[in-house]
């Protein structure tokens, strides 16, 4: 039985994480290059420049952009039936706002996805993977502006057509539900000291409209293209049997389905309203825009999964680092990693089930991995087991989930499989991949890509079809 002779196995990586080539050939500022390393990706004192004397993750990241040849053939290596990249908007509209694109900017990823093409691999596209024009940010307000829409639906036109013949599936924006946790990343505007509520939903309600519009789009450009959500996602348990502890769990799971209610079946939900109502938030809608959000449904879930959460009533209980999305207190059943994030494969096959009863639609794991230190030994070889035995647990629970519950499960892409700066700290000992990159956090390193012991472990698991592990 196993997983479909079809499924997609492949990794993932995020244009301002790997590209660099931060203003080559055309490419405008975007919201991801005036982040300076340390700031843990929440500017905190927007300057919207470039300033002398501080390091810029994202204006070399890893060379992407001058060595995908290199490293599209170490993912064939593997055997990647998929690659999930994203597209810097900035590098085809450079301001945000022009009427036509820049050609440079699209021969590039015309490059990129040929050569994925060439070796049988199916590009998996991001369309925006935190990163907003600059201009945008700073003209228009980002997304808390309406005018982004039409933006929004250009920079689309000019991808679905370009590229209709090399990318089937699309995403439209990465983690969709973080514009309330890093408003700069997923919606480019505001930090966490202007965080209003009202604010970020009105710009998530112009990202929802912007979402529906363009997967209706697609459609009439090539109706074979497939274009999903995108969102991250855990589950919530409660610390105890406490009926009012699995109340406030249940809450939290609410408060995650909202963003899968407007974009799976095309509406508000009634929770969510009742909390609009009682803080005191109200969304402004324009004429047409239910009707826009109910024919704009998306054809399939993708998500990044990496931890869960536990909600507790105790007071001073502590608390369990890591993404501040999750929060939450220590699970004294699990073990957490170097930073902090509780490891729950379970709770992989646990969401798989609650995602597919509720809206019936396939998903796609694409976002899940373990950051971590790695070594390079005295002979040359990185031993990262831990890795391989994270990675093998969690595709251990989404086979049962597919095998035994029958979710429809499209593929598995491995959060950043090939080494690539974090978007959460700038930091590059942070290490996801199969594929080690020579460079530290301060930028300095020959950028040299050295396969890891997970790399043939993973080459297996995908030639076995998830058979071997």
């Amino acid at each position: 039985m196993g997983f479909p002779v079809d499924f997609l196995w492949g990794g993932a990586t995020a244009a301002n994480q790997i590209e660099g080539a931060y203003l080559a050939d055309g490419k405008g500022l975007s919201t991801a290059d005036v982040v300076a390393a340390g700031s843990h990706g929440v500017p905190r004192e927007l300057t919207y420049v470039v300033q002398e004397g501080k390091y810029y993750p994202s204006h070399e990241a890893i060379d992407f952009y001058h060595r995908y040849k290199e490293d599209i053939a170490m993912f064939a290596e593997m055997g990647f039936k998929c690659f999930r990249l994203s597209i810097n908007w900035a590098r085809i509209f450079p301001r945000g706002d022009e009427e036509e694109p820049n050609e440079a900017g699209l021969c590039f990823y015309d490059r990129v996805f040929d050569e994925c093409l060439k070796y049988g691999i199916e590009p998996v596209v991001t369309i925006s993977h935190y990163e907003t024009p600059l201009h945008l940010a700073t003209t228009y307000g980002g997304w808390t502006n309406r005018r982004m829409i039409e933006f929004y639906e250009r920079y689309c036109l000019t991808l679905f057509t370009r590229y209709r013949d090399k990318v089937k599936y699309w995403m439209t924006f990465n983690e969709i539900n973080v514009i309330c946790y890093h408003p700069w990343h997923a919606g480019g505007f505001g930090s966490l000291e202007a965080r209003d509520g009202q604010t970020e939903y009105q710009a998530a309600h112009h990202q929802f409209v912007a979402s529906a519009k363009v997967v209706q789009l697609a459609k009439t450009i090539n109706p074979c293209m497939k274009v999903g959500m995108m969102i991250a996602y855990s589950p919530v348990y409660a610390e105890s049997c406490n009926p009012v502890e699995v109340q406030m769990a249940a809450e939290a799971m609410q408060r995650r389905h909202f963003y899968l209610d407007v974009q799976c079946r095309g509406k508000y939900s009634a929770f969510k309203l009742k909390e609009f109502e009682r803080k005191g938030i109200t969304i402004h809608m324009e004429e047409g825009d239910e009707r826009i959000l109910q024919e704009g449904i998306v054809d399939f879930i993708g998500f990044s999964y990496y931890a869960s959460t536990v909600v507790t009533t105790r007071q001073n209980a502590e608390s369990s680092s890591g993404n501040m999305i999750r929060g939450g207190v220590k699970n004294p059943y699990l073990e957490a990693s170097e930073w902090g994030w509780q490891m729950d494969p379970i709770g992989l096959r646990i969401i798989l089930n609650s995602l597919y009863d509720r809206y019936q639609l396939p998903l796609f794991v694409v976002e899940n991995g373990l950051g971590a230190t790695d070594s390079i030994e005295s002979d040359g070889t990185i031993q990262d087991d831990y890795r391989i035995n994270y990675i093998r647990e969690h595709i251990r629970e989404m086979k049962k989930a597919v095998e035994l519950d029958g979710v429809e499960v499209m593929g598995y892409t491995s959060w950043g499989c090939i080494d690539l700066v974090s978007v959460g700290t700038g930091e590059m000992k942070k290490r996801y991949g199969f594929i080690y990159v020579d460079k530290d956090n301060e930028g300095n390193g020959s950028l040299q890509r050295i396969r890891k012991k997970s790399f043939d472990w993973y080459k297996q698991v995908i030639a076995s079809n998830g058979e071997l592990l």
